[in-house]
């Protein structure tokens, strides 16, 4: 089928990153907003722009808030076809109490698990959650949404498509199909260390886009490969579910062993007892970790069988002197504040498969790390925007004259996902400052809104791409890719200035008056977007200007 073994991996390359490349596009993307989710998050919900906070006294901020909590509507509506029976009006046996916040979170998650009485599986529960000033208990909005961490991050790897897991499944094939491609990129390219120095942005497009597009590759090969190898195992149990096979039985089994290994109950006694004073048990812990020199600031405080004799307190460090995702928890019986265990350190398996998770999420104290996280995904990016453009660029012309349709199909999609993806992001955050706090009763919620919002906008570019696209069919560009830069370019600037109108935070207060870096650096990447995008419609006009000169010189010439 092919004359040597290079020629067989170009073909891997080209046509296997084609296909997936849309969907690793989004990928990286999003991955690097995410990278920055809560300071997008704070920026997005200016009654959130405030110092982050440790974590609050139990007993005088936390309690008061899980004593008054219920299950969600969603969480409810799942568990409906799953018990024999209504379900109760108020759900009084509280399974787990959980807080948990981040050294770059100022606000409080809650979580909430309470026992369903008549249902099928007594393991099964509802939850509630709720996000709370954590400087007042204050309850913020549940319809307003956390752009950064409850958007922008789920879609990274599960394009937010969350029926049976779809979503999972196909970011997990087009990381596995990533790591092919780039595997085999290696292969076809034998002068890779010449390609890592070599750019010529003043040759043609094809020649141009094929250059950056081995540059961004190379330079950032360890990257994507980490990356791509790491997000698959992260999400390993999805891929081979231990749940509803034969491993059930024995995984079921082994929690219970390990239960009374650790000492930690697995089951409800049914005898109530009293909750001891948790800010005690958490002063202890953050003693003890004292002593053995580390930072002591709590991440996640766990309560589990609440109410019962068999309950117990979790206290986890937040653990951001350090790149591997460890808890280093304490736990505590609940009634009493007695010390039950401190957790060991970890076997070896357990320390890479922590570091690797770690290195991956990030957790840690890094800015300098954290920006070439974000610098690693944006070129990313660009190696798959230049092989798109690339491909198109090599087979317009032969496609124009066999009258074939797959160059203009292949540009317009490629068009969507650059440019229109960057249009999306834009338009829900335009929403977010635009929609007022409080909508008409009959209207979705106002997250709801501005997630519909964000798919309309991008359907929208992707219209237009479509439509746009016809001059390729000639062999030309589709001007569809300069009209979306400058649209992104007055998008971000609309942006930035709809912040200043609607909460007061402009540049200048937000770094010299009142220095609050959080929204500054979502300002500043903005308006450094909007300058990106700028550039490029210019340079694109420059090109295309250029190419319809040429086309009426070769014409008389033939």
């Amino acid at each position: 089928m092919f004359q040597n073994f290079r020629l067989s991996m170009a073909w891997l390359h080209t046509w296997f990153g084609l296909l997936l490349g849309f969907v690793l596009m989004a990928c990286f993307f999003f991955g690097s907003l995410s990278v920055f989710d809560r300071e997008i998050d704070r920026w997005a919900i200016p009654s959130s722009r405030f110092e982050p906070q440790p974590m609050p006294s139990f007993e005088k901020v936390l309690r008061p808030v899980f004593e008054n909590m219920q299950p969600t509507k969603e969480s409810l509506d799942f568990m409906r076809d799953r018990v024999n029976g209504p379900l109760p009006d108020r759900f009084d046996t509280v399974r787990t109490w959980g807080a948990y916040t981040t050294h770059r979170d100022p606000v409080l998650g809650l979580f909430s698990g309470y026992v369903v009485p008549n249902a099928k599986d007594p393991e099964e529960g509802v939850w509630g959650n709720r996000t709370i000033d954590p400087r007042t208990g204050v309850a913020l909005p549940d319809d307003q949404l956390k752009i950064g961490s409850r958007f922008f991050y789920p879609l990274h790897y599960s394009l937010n498509f969350q029926w049976n897991s779809v979503g999972y499944w196909i970011v997990g094939f087009a990381a596995l199909v990533m790591l092919v491609a780039l595997v085999s990129g290696v292969v076809m390219h034998r002068k890779i260390f010449r390609e890592f120095f070599t750019f010529r942005p003043k040759k043609a497009t094809q020649r141009s886009a094929l250059d950056l597009h081995n540059m961004t590759g190379v330079l950032a090969l360890p990257f994507h490969f980490f990356f791509a190898f790491t997000g698959l195992v992260i999400f390993a149990g999805i891929y081979f579910p231990v749940s509803h096979t034969q491993l059930e039985p024995l995984h079921e089994l082994h929690e219970k062993m390990e239960a009374q290994e650790t000492g930690l109950p697995h089951d409800r006694s049914g005898i109530a007892a009293p909750l001891a004073p948790v800010d005690v048990m958490v002063s202890e812990a953050r003693r003890r970790w004292a002593a053995k020199g580390m930072a002591g600031e709590v991440g996640l405080l766990s309560l589990t069988h609440v109410g019962d004799a068999n309950g117990y307190v979790s206290v986890y460090r937040a653990g951001t002197d350090r790149i591997a995702l460890v808890g280093d928890g304490i736990h505590f019986k609940a009634s009493t504040g007695e010390v039950l265990r401190e957790d060991p350190p970890r076997t070896a398996v357990d320390s890479v498969n922590t570091f690797l998770t770690g290195l991956h999420l990030q957790h840690f104290r890094h800015w300098m790390l954290r920006w070439l996280y974000v610098f690693g995904g944006l070129m990313g990016c660009v190696c798959i925007a230049t092989g798109f453009i690339f491909f198109v660029e090599k087979r317009k012309k032969q496609h124009a004259k066999a009258g074939r349709q797959g160059a203009r199909v292949v540009d317009a999609l490629a068009v969507t996902t650059v440019t229109g993806m960057v249009l999306a992001a834009l338009s829900i955050l335009i929403a977010n400052r635009l929609l007022p706090e409080s909508l008409p009763a009959h209207w979705p919620a106002r997250g709801d809104l501005e997630q519909y919002i964000f798919w309309a906008s991008w359907v929208v570019a992707m219209a237009h791409a479509f439509v746009r696209s016809e001059p390729v069919s000639r062999g030309l560009m589709n001007p569809a890719w300069r009209e979306q830069c400058w649209a992104a370019a007055a998008m971000a600037l609309i942006t930035v200035l709809l912040n200043w109108i609607t909460t007061g935070d402009h540049l200048i207060k937000t770094i010299w008056t009142d220095t609050y870096w959080p929204v500054a650096g979502v300002d500043l990447c903005l308006l450094a977007a909007a300058w990106l995008a700028f550039t490029a419609a210019r340079r694109l006009g420059q090109r295309a200007g250029i190419a319809v000169q040429m086309q009426p010189s070769k014409a008389a010439h033939a």
